[in-house]
């Protein structure tokens, strides 16, 4: 090559890199991003909320996701026995959550589910109802019940192509019957086979989507790639009114916030991260609106490194409302759910609600000193937390 090559390349070079950092640049913060300003309300105490799902002594159980069906009653959870990965444990409620089953048969491959699995329903172009469970790392895999998990598939390679956390999101899209859209991350390691994580780390934010209700997906698109903050970790909320989608992201790196960004195009094209308020860092959101139009989520608290709260690594939730979220606002309350007791080792949660009202929220955690990790419920009403928010200000 030319010198005078060599520079037009380098200048091309340069420029592309300037338009990529001008399209994920981050816009001002939200407010109120360096502490929390909203009350705190605390059923870390309160046994008669919660319900243990499993527990097994000196065996680390984590990371689960929960399938409510459309009776309202019936709840699926799926975890590993280990941490992000392990053999797959599956067990079934027929009482909204209230008592559980012994652990269920599984299919043979789901003993070598290398991550986090997760569950989501989904229905396909005939109206044919599924639900599908994913196992991430290199390759994204996939299983598949047509009878509301009486009978499962093995774990089947989706594609070429792999990540962490597969998958965070799925979510029914507008653009025909059928249609979802799953979002997921990655560091380098797993995309393809044999990959490595570069130096200095990029966290590459990616989605996928299915036309045919979850059995086939579309080779991944990345969304943005960047250096600075590690955005990862997709928790996906619909606003109130359908028409926009809103995508919450764990910030790794813990230099800032989490961020979220919006699309108003059925995910065909995203808005530029920005940082959310401190009452809402955290990671692996997942959100439920309740019968009031108040949306809950649940995450692991983790603000920036600068941000101090008083539930720094325990397993948390949110209430406020969609527009707090468009607008950056802080919310209404926060809840710390349930003190854990290892550093932040906790809450990758699974969100339901049931007809009663009942926000029935699941994850794992260190809930006893010294012992290994496992999976309980946490369930409330919005009017009980009001309650609690009204007799805290007195």
């Amino acid at each position: 090559m030319t010198a005078n090559r060599r520079v037009v390349c380098f200048v091309a070079l340069a420029c592309a890199i300037a338009l990529i950092w001008s399209t994920f640049s981050l816009p001002a913060a939200a407010d109120n991003k360096d502490k929390i300003s909203i009350p705190v309300l605390d059923l870390d105490g309160d046994d008669q909320r919660q319900v243990v799902i499993d527990r097994e002594a000196g065996q680390y159980l984590g990371h689960p996701t929960t399938c409510l069906l459309e009776d309202g009653k019936t709840m699926l959870c799926v975890y590993p026995k280990g941490h992000g990965r392990g053999a797959i444990v599956y067990k079934r409620s027929d009482d909204g959550g209230l008592t559980w089953s012994d652990r269920l048969p599984t299919p043979a491959s789901w003993a070598t589910s290398k991550e986090v699995p997760t569950l989501h329903r989904t229905i396909g172009p005939d109206g044919k109802k599924r639900i599908i469970m994913w196992s991430g790392l290199y390759p994204a895999r996939l299983a598949v019940t047509e009878d509301d998990g009486a009978t499962w598939s093995e774990l089947k390679q989706v594609g070429d192509w792999g990540g962490i956390v597969v998958m965070g999101a799925v979510t029914p899209l507008k653009t025909g019957k059928g249609h979802y859209l799953a979002m997921f991350h990655d560091d380098g390691r797993f995309f393809k086979a044999n990959g490595k994580r570069a130096n200095p780390v990029v966290f590459t934010l990616y989605q996928t989507v299915s036309r045919d209700g979850g059995l086939t997906w579309t080779d991944p698109q990345a969304i943005f790639a960047r250096t600075d903050v590690h955005l990862c970790e997709p928790g996906v909320v619909r606003s109130p009114d359908g028409k926009q989608l809103a995508c919450l992201l764990r910030e790794n790196s813990r230099r800032k916030n989490s961020h979220i960004i919006f699309s108003d195009d059925e995910g065909r094209s995203w808005s530029k991260p920005r940082e959310l308020p401190a009452s809402l860092s955290g990671d692996r959101h997942t959100g439920r609106y309740g019968p009031d139009g108040r949306l809950f989520l649940s995450f692991r608290d983790r603000p920036a490194k600068h941000v101090d709260t008083t539930t720094e690594g325990d397993w948390v939730g949110w209430v406020g409302r969609y527009e707090d979220l468009a607008a950056g606002r802080q919310g209404q309350y926060r809840i710390r759910l349930k003190d854990n007791k290892k550093g932040s080792d906790c809450a990758y949660p699974g969100v339901e609600l049931l007809p009663s009202g009942h926000i029935v929220t699941t994850t794992y955690g260190h809930w006893a000193q010294g012992e290994a990790p496992y999976v309980l419920s946490v369930r409330f009403t919005f009017p009980e937390l009001d309650k609690l928010a009204a007799a805290k200000k007195r």
